[in-house]
């Protein structure tokens, strides 16, 4: 992001964004709103997190959902951008999940410079599509919106075994192969769900013919699935999880993975880095990220920055 990338001053702490304060007049939670309670059906925190310190040099947030709400709390675009430049995450890809929300980040990423999209049908969707006769059509919208020049990656795709059973899973695995002809015909980095379903993804990656950068988004594998990703040049994208303490596979992934192969990225409004797991994320707590995996590493916190942002930008290009 040579840019927009600056060499940022350090020592200085924050507290909430103003932006990310519920407001007494705030709207409606809507259709894309993640649910207040947790997994176990108790009540979430969904107050927003401290902002951390800046970060000594620009780091982008290689997926996120801004089209996506935390409890009753709206945030624009130009706001959350706003609250992330202040803590030295100088862009964002703001990542589709079905036809609307892959036009929103179009349009996201047309009106602010410092988004980039990314578009896509979420595996989840393909079966739910197929079985109404939408899928093909969904898919033709996708391949129109990837023409566009703000569009650097095709994503979220792929295959997701954790909420679809065996019925759903060949619209899944037909869904991933046509975004995979998407991302070749238009020279797109192609961004990878994979849940529960390691194998069969590198299975059909193996078998189709690939775009130049392939991008495993929120990367839920082991060392051995890391040492895969080294062997064939494919990216190795972290999010929160990886500071969570039960993610022991995750920190082995990190430490095998070859630096030149590893990106950031929050998945807000999900997947907030530990110590505030399971509050509201967004792309201002990248940094929170950013410093375990650095030291995790062991190696110096600007030039992980640096490392991570070259990485980015050789992936999707300039903001």
């Amino acid at each position: 992001m040579s840019s927009s990338n600056q060499h940022l001053d350090t020592g200085q702490t924050f507290g909430v964004p103003q932006a990310y304060l519920p407001a007494e007049a705030a709207a409606e939670a809507g259709p894309l709103s993640r649910s207040t309670k947790d997994d176990a059906g108790k009540k979430r925190n969904t107050s927003y997190p401290p902002a951390p310190e800046p970060l000594p040099y620009g780091v982008p947030d290689n997926h996120t959902h801004l089209d996506f709400r935390d409890g009753s709390v709206h945030v624009t675009v130009a706001a959350a951008l706003d609250a992330a430049n202040a803590v030295g995450v100088p862009g964002v890809i703001q990542v589709g999940c079905d036809v609307e929300s892959s036009e929103f980040a179009v349009r996201a990423a047309s009106e602010d410079p410092r988004v980039l999209a990314a578009v896509a049908i979420h595996p989840n969707d393909a079966p739910r599509l197929a079985e109404s006769d939408d899928l093909d059509a969904a898919i033709a919208r996708i391949d129109e919106l990837a023409a566009h020049e703000r569009v650097r990656a095709i994503g979220e795709t792929g295959l997701d075994y954790f909420r679809t059973q065996e019925p759903g899973r060949p619209a899944q695995e037909y869904s991933f192969r046509e975004h995979i002809r998407i991302a070749r015909k238009h020279s797109k980095a192609l961004q990878i769900h994979d849940r529960d379903a390691h194998l069969d993804v590198v299975r059909v990656l193996k078998d189709e013919q690939l775009p130049e950068r392939v991008v495993f988004h929120c990367f839920s594998g082991d060392a051995d699935l890391a040492r895969i990703c080294n062997e064939n040049g494919w990216y190795l994208s972290f999010s929160g999880t990886v500071t969570f303490k039960n993610s022991t596979d995750l920190r082995e992934a990190l430490l095998v993975a070859k630096p030149e192969l590893v990106l950031v990225e929050t998945d807000a409004p999900f997947l907030t880095p530990h110590p505030y797991r399971g509050r509201p994320n967004a792309s201002y707590l990248i940094p929170q990220t950013v410093r375990f995996m650095a030291e995790t590493l062991g190696v110096g916190l600007e030039e992980y920055c640096r490392t991570l942002a070259d990485n980015t930008e050789r992936v999707y290009g300039a903001f």
